[in-house]
């Protein structure tokens, strides 16, 4: 204990030394190692994260595939079905439960950091100005919001959507922790994280950021608890009131952004998380929502789809067939090369998943390219393993949709890749 009262840790090297063969007292070394253990937990924690990471990845990745079919058929069921039939309710059901274990595979994603995100250059003060109608009523009234957005703030490269998510997530958690009311500010503002910074918070690489803040004045938490939030399924609610995967998703994405996260944390005190994401010098792309496509697009175009498992491959085939498309299917990249070499003319489209044995997606593409130079290409994939590009991002100008995808999704957006 140092002179002011403050606890630290410490390394003791010591001796005793000897008068007359006999112990007359001890000398040593203290080190004060208080940092070294808070860097060496930072680096634990990094690690356990990482390692359950990979597992549920994995695990969501190939759900992912099982959650295709089941919601795919079940939808086309109910397509083919008299809306009166009796067995109309129990398929929607069942999709209703597709629709739910979908939503947990996709934050298994996020958590892993295996998502395929869509990045934008975006200013978080358009972001929270554009949710800010919505966390007024997710937070209710009795919570006092206040949004102090910085100046002249920089730009940062995300996926617009999973950003709101993050922004969605830490405000319903510090709603949560005031179940009487208080005071939430979500802030924004440019930092230097400087080298000195990123010696005492592991994983941090020098340079600006933009760090957005939201923080609270409810029940805080003690430092067992702050150790273990961004677990998967670890969760301080009552049973049946979360899934303990809000605070791993936001892990996920902030770091598969290429950011960090810290929360700051006292019984009693509040809570304040901060996120801190690269600065990207360019400028800021407008955001704007997918129109409503109204009615299923038809069309006659010839389409090659290749995708390795059975399940996901039958259900795009017949989906698209369905709207009047010539389809030719293949269940592996060496088979459509096979069969593209045989073809008289190129189709007009290829659909293809990123993930394959043998020849993923992307080296497909590249070698059709030599046969076919203007074939459009749509990829289809639950996770990306940096397939596509670093870290499981999809450059913008690549057609993607996300597994486990609806027949609906899966024909607008052909449709829209054909007319593009």
């Amino acid at each position: 204990q140092a002179k002011d009262g403050v606890t630290f840790t410490t390394s003791l090297t010591a001796r005793v030394f000897k008068e007359d063969d006999q112990p007359a007292g001890m000398d040593g070394v203290l080190r004060d190692i208080t940092e070294r253990k808070r860097l060496e937990d930072q680096f634990r924690q990094s690690q356990k994260m990482e390692g359950i990471g990979k597992l549920a990845g994995g695990i969501a990745h190939d759900f992912n595939n099982l959650l295709t079919v089941i919601s795919g058929h079940t939808e086309m069921a109910m397509m083919d079905l008299d809306p009166q039939d009796p067995l109309r309710n129990d398929l929607q059901e069942v999709q209703k439960a597709s629709v739910r274990a979908a939503d947990l595979t996709r934050q298994l994603l996020a958590f892993s950091r295996k998502q395929t995100l869509q990045p934008k250059i975006l200013n978080l003060n358009d972001v929270i100005t554009n949710l800010d109608k919505m966390l007024r009523r997710v937070i209710g009234e009795d919570i006092d919001l206040k949004i102090i957005s910085g100046e002249d703030l920089w730009n940062v490269e995300a996926d617009p959507g999973q950003i709101e998510q993050i922004i969605i997530n830490l405000a319903v958690n510090a709603r949560d922790a005031m179940p009487d009311g208080g005071q939430m500010v979500i802030e924004t503002q440019n930092v230097e994280l400087d080298e000195e910074y990123a010696k005492t918070h592991a994983d941090v690489v020098p340079g600006p950021h933009v760090m957005l803040a939201i923080s609270d004045t409810g029940c805080g938490m003690t430092d067992e608890v702050r150790m273990q939030i961004f677990d998967p399924f670890y969760t301080t609610k009552e049973e049946g009131k979360g899934t303990g995967l809000g605070l791993s998703t936001v892990y996920g994405i902030v770091k598969q952004s290429g950011g960090n996260i810290w929360v700051y944390s006292e019984p009693g005190k509040g809570t304040a998380f901060k996120v801190y994401l690269p600065m990207v010098a360019k400028e800021a792309d407008k955001l704007s929502l997918d129109a409503d496509m109204g009615d299923l697009p038809r069309g006659t175009e010839t389409i090659l789809v290749v995708e390795d498992e059975d399940g996901v491959r039958k259900l795009a085939c017949r989906s698209l067939k369905k709207q009047g498309y010539k389809i030719i299917q293949a269940a592996n990249g060496g088979e459509a090369l096979m069969i593209a070499r045989e073809l008289e003319k190129p189709v007009d489209l290829l659909v293809t998943d990123v993930i394959m044995p043998h020849m993923g997606g992307v080296v497909l593409v590249k070698n059709l390219h030599e046969i076919w130079p203007d074939v459009k290409v749509l990829y289809m994939s639950g996770y990306t393993d940096n397939a596509i590009a670093h870290s499981g991002v999809l450059d913008p100008d690549k057609p993607f949709i996300q597994k486990p995808f609806h027949p609906i999704d899966l024909v607008r957006k052909v449709r829209r890749v054909l007319d593009d």
